[in-house]
């Protein structure tokens, strides 16, 4: 069989959150690594043409890596992308359910019977809304109680600028009384807008309860990439997890990067992630994520975001990360200069 063409271009993607990819990438990394061969690495993120932006939903692209969010990853995968999970992220990111300046809604079982808000956006798949729905959810469980223990209202957000606007523009009008929301701008909106703390999701004990879009994070990678050039994934990974050592000596680079890849200022930066951060960046596809896993895209699946049923265990491939872990441990601390570029 004739070898398979190796690729001019490797693409990444990675949400605005931590991830070793967007560490390796302001690094300089990835580029320094690919380099020697001729292929040029990009980011969906960083170019202004010659990319489908789509793809970090749909990750339709088959030379594309993918760190991000889990459930445009499942819904990808449960369409019939052909993707395989090659390593997951346990990320604590600050995780709060909003009230009104005033109101004296405390703790998760004064959620019941509240009017929760929930999102509406006109996109492929509404990851904003499986977030709201699954913050609701996990809050509530916590308690003891359901969904259907509380009031869902559907707040159209089209034609809003900015993370958790509509439902903050909701809050105050009264229309709704609780707001779940998320990360470094959900920080800064919350104060903006005078919201109260409610609830904690990172302080519910049970990680069960914390599981959401971005508990347990996924790394994904077309499996036509992985069948043709199984080496280049190996190198890719193994560049992630010396990124992953790198930042957990570097909590104040680590912080600079964040701010950069979120567009969060200080305050929304510390207050949305725990100290130790930074040293929670390694993938890994243990039994404890891939049941969280399992755990969201069955509730996803219960709620309609997902076509068809994803078996988690099957979609997982081990084997890539093992190599990059041979690779890692073999090659310098430091993989190389940080580029100009």
């Amino acid at each position: 069989m004739k070898p398979a063409r190796v690729p001019d271009t490797l693409w990444f993607t990675r949400c605005p959150v931590p991830t070793a990819t967007g560490v390796a990438a302001d690094r300089g990394w990835l580029v320094a690594e690919f380099a020697p061969d001729g292929i040029a690495v990009r980011s969906l993120q960083d170019v202004e043409s010659g990319a489908d932006r789509a793809a970090h939903f749909t990750h339709a692209h088959p030379g594309l890596f993918r760190e991000g969010g889990n459930v445009p990853a499942l819904w990808a995968r449960s369409r019939g992308e052909r993707t395989r999970l090659v390593g997951l992220t346990w990320i604590e990111e600050r995780q709060v359910v909003l009230v009104a300046p005033g109101s004296p809604v405390r703790g998760a079982a004064a959620l019941r019977g509240l009017r929760l808000a929930v999102p509406r956006h006109s996109v492929p798949i509404d990851f904003w809304r499986a977030m709201a729905v699954r913050g609701f959810e996990g809050v509530l469980a916590s308690a003891g109680y359901g969904l259907g223990d509380a009031v869902l209202v559907d707040v159209p957000a089209d034609g809003h600028h900015g993370q958790w606007a509509a439902e903050l523009d909701a809050l105050r009008r009264g229309e709704v009384d609780a707001v779940y929301v998320k990360g470094a701008l959900a920080v800064e909106a919350a104060r903006r807008a005078g919201a109260e703390v409610a609830v904690e999701l990172d302080e519910l004990p049970d990680p069960a309860h914390r599981v959401n879009n971005g508990t347990p994070r996924p790394l994904t990678v077309h499996q036509d990439l992985l069948d043709e050039h199984p080496e280049l994934v190996a190198r890719f990974l193994a560049v992630l997890l010396r990124a992953a050592d790198w930042a957990a000596d570097e909590p104040a680079e680590v912080a600079r990067i964040l701010g950069a890849e979120t567009g969060a200022g200080t305050e929304g930066i510390t207050g949305a992630y725990r100290p130790g951060t930074h040293r929670t960046l390694h993938p890994d596809l243990s039994d404890t994520r891939l049941d969280l896993l399992a755990r969201q895209e069955e509730a996803l699946r219960a709620h309609g975001f997902l076509p068809e049923a994803v078996d988690v265990r099957a979609w997982a491939d081990p084997e890539p990360l093992g190599r990059a872990r041979l690779l890692a441990a073999a090659a310098p601390a430091e993989p190389a200069a940080r580029s100009a570029s």
